[in-house]
């Protein structure tokens, strides 16, 4: 745990998301929670990985009875210094890999917003899904958010000139997939990946969205738009991030599965 430590303790998380570009994966996110949760009358809600509580407290806020779960200490620390006590929501330090504090079925709708960004081994994916799974009832939604794998090669690799560092370290296949391990801090994925994880549960999947799109590529034009600008980006974003052949583009997703 200690390079997600490391990386967390290090990182101010919370102006990412409130930046202007940042807040377009935000509102989108919350946008297809908003969606699934009202399919209930009294949503229980499970995010897995909550970090500094920009959905979970959110959430608590609007009314909606919250469980968060966070890894790391200093995430739990900032989350639980924006409540004031008149929250429905239990907060708690826990790992994705084992929610044996919860029974199975105890939750309409399951949020895993950060913890397949830094799990690199199949079996460790598939554990996580799989808590995710049996704590969610049947008939509720889990939502799985995910880095991409494209976008990394042309910010990263290439934007930012460091096709020689990852060749060198050999931190690609021959088919420009990233290698990833945890000094990596992130791991990335295709939608085809997606599929195959999927493919190992009773799900069914509903959408598969780009929660930011084109926003990162753009971010500094964003972050200067005026308000209304901004304003038709959103509209021009949230008719566009269903689009399946722009998924893989998006820095991004968010895989919407209902659990049979």
């Amino acid at each position: 745990m200690s390079y997600l430590e490391d990386y967390y303790n290090s990182r101010d998380e919370e102006s990412r998301l409130l930046s202007q570009h940042g807040q377009v994966e935000y509102l989108t996110t919350m946008k297809y929670i908003h969606e699934y949760a009202s399919l209930f009358s009294s949503p229980k809600i499970l995010e897995i990985g909550a970090g500094t509580g920009r959905y979970s407290v959110a959430l608590a806020k609007e009314g909606y009875s919250v469980t968060a779960v966070e890894l790391v200490r200093h995430n739990l620390d900032i989350l639980k210094s924006k409540l004031d006590g008149s929250e429905s929501i239990t907060a708690i330090q826990g790992n994705a890999l084992d929610l044996s504090a919860f029974p199975d079925r105890s939750f309409d709708l399951t949020m895993l917003l950060g913890p397949l960004y830094h799990l690199y081994t199949w079996e460790d994916k598939i554990q996580a899904i799989s808590e995710a799974v049996r704590v969610t009832k049947p008939g509720g939604y889990l939502l799985v958010a995910y880095c991409m794998n494209e976008p990394t090669i042309i910010q990263y690799v290439f934007l930012a000139d460091h096709l020689h560092d990852v060749t060198e370290t050999n931190m690609l296949t021959d088919d420009w997939h990233c290698k990833s391990e945890p000094k990596e801090v992130f791991e990335l994925y295709r939608t085809e990946d997606i599929s195959l994880l999927n493919s190992a549960f009773p799900v069914d999947r509903m959408k598969l969205v780009a929660t930011d799109g084109a926003a990162h590529y753009l971010r500094r034009f964003i972050d200067e738009m005026d308000r209304g600008t901004f304003t038709k980006w959103l509209d021009y974003h949230f008719a566009t991030c269903e689009r399946q052949d722009l998924i893989g583009a998006s820095n991004h997703t968010l895989d919407i599965l209902k659990v049979r």
